[in-house]
């Protein structure tokens, strides 16, 4: 999905990966018009998989990258790919289903017992199977609760290969549980009768962080524009404005650029 605030021909631009939470929530309906007027660089954003994201930035395919996997973010980092991680902001993962809730999930104290109730029950769950930030933080999950959905799910673990809103309205179909980010869910119109059934564990913290392509790696890069861009969204404007973000009254990411100078993030290894 392209989002384009302005073509090449209306002047200055930088191409941004991003994930498909920050485009549907509408953040970048709202974020990157601001910044434009502010600074005069329109913002081509690109919203896929975080894995996909991180895929197109290693062909040279991006001026930024702003997705949600904390690990495959260093590596990136790591690789000579990019020139230093930030956090930028952050939200959290539920895990939604049926209102009749079969598997007890409301009874659940964590996400891992969320899982394991869900796997013991056999009742369907639908997983996003894309690679996304979404995708990686389900698999450590059920890595962490001892149990290799893909391989013992059979007719319960169902993989849609698509983004969160497609996946979203194949669970709703199907009466299936589905993790998701909260911002996603928040904007989602086709609820129907599911709703949040866990939330609120540590376990679920949603960390995005911002990276520069490396200009060494990829020479066309345009590295002032770039920055300039992940400045604006680390500094006090940026913060603001992520913070103001709102849809139905909720607001939908919560800024915490200042963690990266002070410590490591609440997100771990995701």
């Amino acid at each position: 999905m392209l989002s384009t605030f302005a073509t090449a021909a209306d002047g200055r631009f930088i191409v941004l990966q991003s994930t498909t939470s920050t485009q549907n929530s509408g953040l970048f309906d709202y974020l990157l018009p601001i910044f434009q007027q502010s600074t005069g660089i329109a913002v081509h954003a690109v919203a896929v998989g975080t894995g996909q994201a991180l895929n197109n930035a290693r062909n040279g395919d991006a001026d930024v990258l702003l997705v949600h996997a904390k690990r495959a973010e260093l590596d990136f980092v790591a690789e000579g790919y990019g020139v230093e991680r930030f956090d930028l902001m952050y939200n959290d993962f539920v895990i939604v289903g049926p209102a009749a809730d079969p598997a007890g999930v409301r009874g659940a104290g964590t996400a891992i017992e969320a899982l394991r109730k869900i796997a013991a029950a056999g009742t369907m769950f639908t997983s996003r199977g894309d690679d996304s930030g979404t995708h990686k933080k389900e698999l450590a999950l059920w890595r962490t609760a001892g149990i290799d959905a893909a391989q013992v799910g059979g007719s319960w673990y169902r993989e849609t290969g698509s983004g969160m809103g497609a996946t979203l309205n194949v669970a709703i179909g199907i009466d299936a549980y589905v993790m998701t980010d909260r911002a996603t869910w928040i904007s989602f119109k086709h609820k129907h009768d599911f709703e949040v059934l866990l939330d609120g564990d540590p376990s679920l913290f949603n960390q995005y962080g911002i990276i520069l392509v490396n200009p060494k790696r990829h020479p066309h890069v345009k590295v002032a524009d770039g920055q300039a861009f992940i400045d604006w969204l680390l500094g006090a404007n940026g913060q603001r404005a992520i913070a103001a973000f709102k849809v139905n009254g909720k607001q939908l990411f919560y800024p915490n650029a200042q963690l990266s100078s002070v410590g490591p993030s609440r997100s771990g290894d995701f």
